[in-house]
């Protein structure tokens, strides 16, 4: 596996994603796929769930049902805008306040995985982080 650097990444970001599901789902009532969604709609409220898919890489399967979930839970709001053809969606109220609880988790999260790491790592990390990006979109 170290020697295919995809697989042992692809093999780490499962393992964090279903780390963060346990801990959260029990706490919190929502996964990480719940979080995601949330996260995105904290930074862009009233935006349409195609705009979710694409900017979270979820499929638009995924995004719906989430959305679904989080509308019937009372932690999404949904409404069509007159000068679109589809609906937008925002945290409601209870949504925003439970975002702000997730984020504190997701920090000591964060906090506790990078321990063994002195600053000087953390930024190299980031930025080898930020390198591939860029590189995967070049592709």
């Amino acid at each position: 596996m170290r020697a295919f650097l995809p697989a042992a990444l692809t093999l780490l970001a499962h393992k964090i994603s279903a780390s963060a599901s346990a801990a959260y789902r029990p706490r919190f009532g929502v996964g990480v796929t719940d979080w995601r969604v949330m996260a995105l709609l904290a930074a862009e409220p009233w935006i349409a769930p195609a705009r979710i898919a694409a900017t979270t890489g979820l499929d638009k399967a995924a995004v719906s049902r989430t959305l679904r979930n989080l509308v019937a839970t009372g932690l999404v709001e949904a409404r069509t805008e007159p000068s679109r053809r589809r609906g937008v969606l925002a945290l409601t109220a209870r949504g925003l306040a439970l975002h702000d609880e997730l984020v504190e988790a997701a920090q000591v999260r964060q906090s506790q995985l990078l321990r063994g790491f002195s600053a000087a790592e953390r930024e190299a990390l980031q930025g080898f982080v930020d390198r591939m990006l860029s590189a995967v979109v070049e592709m």
